[in-house]
């Protein structure tokens, strides 16, 4: 039996065994979190460079989206990935590193842009958003697909695209397709967004929306947020305002919806076993940082580097899900994955449109 008095058992001994750990840890995280952080960082560089080389090709100033060229990149470097000294560190960044990415989200948003929506505008984007989301698991099931990948694709669709894919992946069954789907979804909103960018504004003069109500419907239902600031900000200051408010929103319910989406799952015929609802501590922090946005307190220095932080999170954590698929996993999808994203931004786009001529 040791003695209590001993050095091994006392508390000195043991914080040096839990730094000791903690260590170990450290360095089974830094290979592949390094390799993460380095294609997250070539893509940023690459991204404007990528926009010249698509202006050239086609004529047209588009952007392509660092998350998407950090995907890209990953699925390319996988070969090299796939070994267990890279595993650990890219798992971190997949679970770990993307939560905290989501919770500082909160501090893009306040709650008083959301009670200046009105709550005609606040009423149609979550009935939207809601529906969006059914009817992705509804297409999934039409389509032979399971219901995981249709809440995945619902999700995506229905809140902010990229990081709401992520986020949603999280609280989905565990199954051995679940990373390569959330990569194809990712793509999949990315692109779809960049054409609704470069369509959605003729839709003004066709439904007879001013420009305050155009920027809604860009805000209500582009996926991504960088595509409803261009499609925005490329009709006037005013549609482009109202397309980020509707937007960030949208950015706030992805808790709610990620949430409900976990407990869904969770309580489906016994299958807590089967899906794990998220530990709440991000949610809380994101909600917390919301409430403390909402004062006005904070410094505008300070939420520029929470926000730069929160991007380069999901910057990386999206760059260790491309390293950890393969380009084959993504072949094997077939077009009943392509229908159902596109169905739910079909959903998304037609409900914003009926309930804005509604509200008119």
């Amino acid at each position: 039996m040791p003695d209590p008095a001993s050095p091994a058992s006392s508390p000195e001994a043991a914080a040096a065994d839990r730094g000791g750990q903690m260590a170990t840890l450290a360095r089974r995280i830094a290979p592949g979190f390094a390799l993460s952080l380095a294609v997250a960082v070539v893509s940023v560089l690459a991204e404007p460079l990528t926009g010249k080389l698509v202006a050239a090709v086609t004529g047209r100033a588009v952007s392509v989206p660092a998350v998407v060229i950090a995907l890209l990149i990953g699925m390319a470097l996988h070969g090299f990935a796939a070994r267990p000294r890279y595993e650990v560190g890219m798992t971190f960044c997949v679970k770990k590193l993307l939560r905290v990415a989501i919770a500082l989200l909160g501090l893009r948003i306040a709650l008083g842009d959301i009670v200046a929506l009105g709550f005609g505008t606040v009423i149609l984007v979550v009935v939207s958003m809601a529906l969006t989301v059914v009817s992705g698991v509804l297409v999934a099931r039409l389509l032979g697909r399971d219901d995981a990948y249709g809440a995945l694709a619902g999700g995506a669709t229905a809140v902010c695209g990229a990081s709401a894919a992520l986020a949603t992946a999280t609280v989905l069954p565990p199954s051995k397709s679940r990373d390569a789907d959330t990569v194809f979804v990712v793509v999949a909103v990315n692109a779809l967004s960049t054409l609704a960018m470069v369509a959605y504004p003729s839709f003004g003069p066709l439904f007879g929306f001013d420009e305050r109500t155009l920027g809604i419907l860009f805000g209500a239902s582009i996926h991504d947020v960088a595509q409803v600031v261009g499609a925005g900000y490329s009709v006037s200051d005013t549609a482009g305002n109202s397309a980020v408010i509707v937007k960030l929103f949208r950015v706030f319910l992805l808790l709610p919806v990620v949430l409900g989406i976990g407990w869904w799952f969770a309580s489906r015929g016994g299958g807590a076993d089967k899906a794990k609802v998220p530990v709440p501590l991000f949610a809380i922090v994101f909600l917390v940082l919301v409430l403390v946005n909402s004062t006005g307190l904070v410094p505008e220095p300070v939420r520029a580097v929470v926000g730069e932080a929160s991007r380069w999170g999901l910057l990386v954590a999206i760059a260790a899900l491309g390293l950890g698929t393969s380009v084959a996993a993504i072949a094997r999808v077939g077009w009943r994955h392509v229908a159902t994203v596109c169905a739910t931004t079909v959903v998304i786009l037609v409900a914003s449109i009926a309930g804005l001529l509604l509200l008119r």
